[in-house]
């Protein structure tokens, strides 16, 4: 099976949402979907910090494993991002849109991710969305883990809601949520 192979596309957007836990394959997987998917720019929400050598060697091993000809688009300004953009996209990962409005008032937060459901539904061109599972295990002692768990976990309710593919990386293997799955009522 090829990756053409695993898309499907006919359902309500372009969009196809990759999620899973740390180092479970979810960023490979998105690429493996979208290496024939040509003109396709990889947009890295996350701030290039050179202070943080870890941070560092996980961006440059993203950097050298993805293809040389996809454009790369480093920001933490999907919004804006989104409303140039319009050809195929990879966004990677969406837990960096979370971050960017981590200290917001709720109602401030709760515009924006109406703001970015808003752009993604009116996509026309492909777009991968990785995104971070959290919350399967402890919760946070800290105010602002809990707000980044609530935030990423309402957030990705609705981009699955959106998605015509759903996908869940778990240990370096991938589930199509969408074929095993019922949508829990609201």
């Amino acid at each position: 099976m090829n990756a053409k192979d695993l898309i499907v596309r006919d359902y309500l957007s372009n969009i196809i949402f990759i999620t899973g836990g740390t180092k479970s394959g979810k960023s490979e997987f998105a690429e493996y979907l979208a290496k024939e998917v040509k003109n396709l720019s990889y947009v890295a929400l996350s701030e290039n910090n050179i202070d943080d050598n870890e941070w560092q060697e996980k961006i440059n091993f993203h950097r050298e494993r993805r293809p040389k000809n996809w454009k790369l688009i480093e920001t933490t300004d999907l919004l804006n991002t989104l409303s140039k953009e319009y050809g195929p996209l990879l966004i990677d990962s969406i837990g960096g849109f979370v971050m960017e409005s981590i200290g917001k008032e709720h109602n401030e937060w709760s515009t924006k991710m109406h703001s970015l459901i808003s752009l993604l539904m009116k996509r026309e061109s492909l777009t991968f969305i990785v995104g971070e599972q959290v919350g399967w295990s402890l919760v946070s002692e800290y105010k602002i883990g809990n707000t980044y768990i609530e935030r990423i976990g309402e957030l990705q309710k609705r981009i699955t809601k959106i998605s015509k593919d759903n996908w869940l990386a778990i240990n370096g293997r991938a589930i199509k949520l969408d074929e095993i799955s019922l949508e829990i009522p609201t």
